[in-house]
């Protein structure tokens, strides 16, 4: 845990800038293989219709780009509390954000210029799509089900947090030493060699 703590994304605090682009995912299990459900009210939902625990998340489109995620409650997933988490997190002066249809998102042009994909339609238009953020959601469920298999809500934030910080440092060759000078609270990790 002393390791996880040190990939605590509140130390990692730039804003992000540039073309962005914001996302909500749901994490939790998967209904068991073959499972049978009695009728389709007792299946699970897909989406935001899910029980499952939702997680807010927005990447820069560039180059390393970083990313920041947070778990929320599924009442917080309004456009207060994205807007919210758009001034937290975004260089609003200096970025443009790229969300998908979700009508919470929809006050988002007056803090910064907002594109919108449909993906009822496609998935890419020109510029505009959320493929970035797709594909740390991917990296972020594969671990949950492939590494870690179970997470409680209690703790997923701090797992949010670790995959959050390996992508951010994926270009960094020093991530590792980084990691330990953080976990040991030594402050200049640019000694390690």
């Amino acid at each position: 845990m002393q390791i996880r703590k040190a990939m605590f994304q509140k130390e990692q605090h730039d804003f992000l800038s540039g073309i962005v682009e914001m996302d909500e995912v749901y994490i939790g299990g998967k209904p068991r293989k073959g499972k049978k459900y009695d009728s389709d009210d007792d299946k699970p939902k897909r989406g935001r219709g899910t029980t499952k625990a939702p997680v807010i998340g927005i990447v820069e489109r560039k180059e390393n780009g970083k990313v920041s995620a947070k778990a929320v409650a599924k009442d917080k997933l309004k456009g207060k509390n994205l807007r919210a988490f758009v001034r937290e997190k975004v260089n609003v002066a200096k970025s443009k954000l790229m969300t998908d249809e979700y009508k919470g998102y929809s006050g988002m042009s007056r803090l910064l210029p907002h594109e919108v994909i449909k993906h009822a339609f496609s998935y890419v238009d020109g510029d505009i799509h959320t493929n970035t953020i797709e594909s740390f959601w991917a990296l972020l469920k594969r671990g949950m089900f492939g590494q870690f298999h179970s997470v409680s809500r209690r703790h997923l934030q701090k797992y949010v947090d670790e995959f959050c910080y390996r992508y951010n440092n994926r270009g960094n060759a020093n991530a590792f030493g980084l990691t330990i000078y953080r976990a040991l609270g030594v402050r200049h990790a640019g000694e390690f060699a």
